[in-house]
């Protein structure tokens, strides 16, 4: 999602429609099989994803006469109609339908990877900058340029869904798109100077060092823990279809930055801005550090040495798990928090889903490593929050934030920043972990 933590959504609910949704939404919870039973959770997962949650998207998202994706839904208020569309939900969109699609979820009235085609067209046809090169940040509706601004952190997600794209497709169009974006990215934004790359950049490749109005996502003349994570994301995924030297040693170079500036063995010492020498940038939004970002890049850490073929840091993963749960989660009701500084309690206790999300991943990945009673308790009473709290019953679909008792504080289920990723690709590695198992954290 929009990383940016303080850009995500502020929307209040007020006290009575909210506690009617909150009492819809827990109703279902009586009806399932506790969350403590993870294979039967799984099982029911993976039926919700078949019959709910690809539907959902299929129907609510899917702009077939234009192309691309509208997204705009609210599960207690009217939503404002979308205007344009923007570089990353298109990707993610995209990469939603193709990776349901790789892992094998079908629907005879529904045609998920004709979904991700039409997608990935629209973003090839319309937002891919003929001339200079890149992928434009935002199009009208119907696909002409209203921001044609480059920034990496959209880039990034054009190949990491076109990688996603070729998976399901085939395609091998979409591969050498990806690719060519890759070494449009290398030559304009790479700092041969002090490693990383830059992230905001006009059209024509110039690089921005003044914020304005028309930067959504970080801040202009900075690095951020952001755009570094996902482009490492995407890297990893384009690594591992080519096996291309160029980009595994851009992996290589992204892995180390993120490991040692962005998000350390100290979890303590996180950051989210660094200035293009690597030194510790502060401010309103630079100070502290984002659970949600902490625990996934230690997932995609741990992702990215597999597909370099490296031995995998588990230590520094344990280290930023064991911090986040420390310090980050909510131990009575279940939940990830959502900001904090060092090592002190959250400062922010919001529960946004996509740190939800992404804390599933993790904790799936670390208890397939080892067996751990406190991770699997926190996974336990995370799905059962969730189940009570921030995940609608009548169609699956996780709500935006929630307040740290669960009273929603955006109801919104799609946005801009706000598709069919985060919460999809930790449902999926979650069925994939315990579907199939007995019970595996006891």
């Amino acid at each position: 999602m929009r990383h940016a933590i303080s850009h995500r959504i502020k929307t209040r609910i007020h006290p009575a429609p909210a506690l009617i949704l909150f009492c819809t939404l827990i109703a279902p919870v009586f009806l399932r099989t506790s969350a403590a039973d993870l294979p039967a959770r799984a099982r029911q997962w993976k039926d919700e994803v078949t019959s709910k949650i690809m539907p959902y998207w299929y129907d609510k998202t899917v702009d077939w006469q234009r192309g691309g994706y509208v997204l705009s839904d609210d599960a207690l208020r009217k939503p404002q109609p979308a205007s344009e569309k923007q570089i990353v939900t298109q990707s993610r969109m995209v990469w939603g339908f193709s990776h349901a699609h790789v892992k094998g979820w079908r629907d005879p009235k529904r045609d998920y990877l004709k979904a991700a085609q039409q997608g990935y067209t629209f973003l090839v046809d319309h937002f891919r900058d003929p001339v200079h090169g890149g992928y434009y940040w935002k199009t009208t509706l119907s696909g002409e340029p209203t921001n044609d601004r480059k920034y990496l952190y959209g880039e990034s997600f054009v190949i990491y869904a076109f990688v996603e794209y070729y998976r399901a497709s085939g395609d091998k169009a979409a591969l050498e798109h990806a690719l060519e974006l890759f070494n449009v990215i290398q030559k304009n934004c790479h700092d041969t100077t002090n490693g990383g790359w830059g992230e905001h950049y006009e059209r024509n490749w110039q690089l921005i060092t003044q914020q304005d109005n028309r930067i959504e996502v970080e801040l202009a003349g900075l690095k951020s823990a952001n755009a570094h994570l996902h482009w490492m994301e995407a890297l990893a995924e384009l690594a591992d279809v080519t096996n291309n030297n160029d980009v595994k040693t851009a992996l290589e170079e992204a892995l180390k930055i993120n490991a040692t500036w962005f998000y350390p063995p100290e979890p303590g010492k996180s950051a989210f801005h660094r200035h293009p020498d690597w030194e510790l940038a502060t401010g309103p939004r630079s100070d502290g550090l984002s659970y949600g970002h902490n625990v996934e890049f230690a997932w995609l850490m741990i992702r990215a040495e597999q597909v370099l073929k490296r031995t995998p840091s588990w230590n520094h993963f344990d280290a930023i798990i064991n911090h986040a749960l420390k310090y980050g989660y909510d131990h009575q009701r279940g939940g990830l928090y959502n900001r904090g500084f060092d090592d002190q309690p959250a400062a922010d206790t919001d529960k946004v889903w996509w740190s939800q999300a992404e804390l599933i991943a993790a904790l799936v990945d670390g208890l397939a490593h080892k067996p751990n009673k406190e991770w699997s308790a926190a996974l336990e009473k995370l799905i059962q929050f969730l189940d009570a709290h921030q995940i609608d019953k009548t169609d699956g679909i996780w709500l935006d934030t929630v307040a740290i008792d669960g009273t929603p504080k955006s109801s919104a289920r799609a946005h801009n920043w706000k598709a069919n990723y985060h919460d999809l690709r930790a449902i999926v590695k979650f069925v994939e972990r315990f579907d199939s198992l007995p019970n595996p954290t006891k």
